[in-house]
């Protein structure tokens, strides 16, 4: 099962992520998050991580910039895939390509049901980011996702579970939904943007003792 920390910030969270045992390290791009990266920050850690052989993937977080800004990063910052956590239409998620996926944030089956036929999943994992349902809000809140709605997609997709998982509820989170992997920031943090190493460990070795 693979796991994502989220809102990384600096090269030394980056470092301790990869050395907790991280396989995608995510980088936030919406100005309004407390986890904000700028661009020249992103680069310089993602050249590093390049520099230093890291075998890790590299994920940007992105909510409501057009296809071509998206790339444009991407392939400024030499990212791997592209997440798309806003109000992003089905258009601009295929404008950015075979790198990008969708993050939902499904209120109910209804809702669920609706975003799968419109928003084409990856072809390969992960196919899509799920998310907790907060109005107006893109990610980052600490409420857990609806975890019977992932289970329910779960099961048929790949899928990377995110939403107010921490060390604490993660093991139950995997058994109970069996994702492809799942997404952590401000579970993993002493403050925003900035991460603990204990607990990073701690949520990875939680996820690494409950895998199927």
């Amino acid at each position: 099962m693979k796991v994502k920390i989220c809102g990384l910030t600096n090269l030394g969270d980056a470092l301790a992520a990869i050395e907790a045992g991280a396989d995608l390290l995510g980088f936030n791009f919406y100005p309004s998050s407390p986890r904000y990266i700028a661009l020249e920050v992103c680069m310089r850690i993602v050249s590093e991580l390049r520099a230093r052989r890291m075998q890790v993937v590299t994920v940007g977080v992105f909510v409501n910039l057009p296809a071509v800004e998206m790339l444009k990063i991407m392939d400024t910052c030499r990212l791997d895939l592209a997440q798309l956590s806003g109000d992003e239409s089905p258009e601009v998620l295929a404008a950015t390509g075979p790198r990008a996926f969708k993050g939902l944030r499904p209120a109910n089956i209804g809702e669920l049901q609706e975003n799968l036929a419109n928003y084409k999943p990856r072809s390969e994992a992960p196919a899509w980011l799920i998310d907790a349902h907060r109005a107006g809000q893109y990610g980052g809140t600490g409420k857990i996702a609806e975890w019977n709605l992932a289970r329910s997609l779960a099961r048929k997709a790949p899928i990377l579970l995110a939403g107010g998982l921490n060390p604490t509820n993660v093991a139950q989170a995997v058994r109970q939904v069996q994702p492809w992997g799942v997404d952590v920031a401000s579970g993993v943090e002493t403050s925003p943007g900035i991460k603990d190493d204990t607990k990073m460990r701690a949520f990875v070795d939680a996820v690494r003792m409950n895998e199927a």
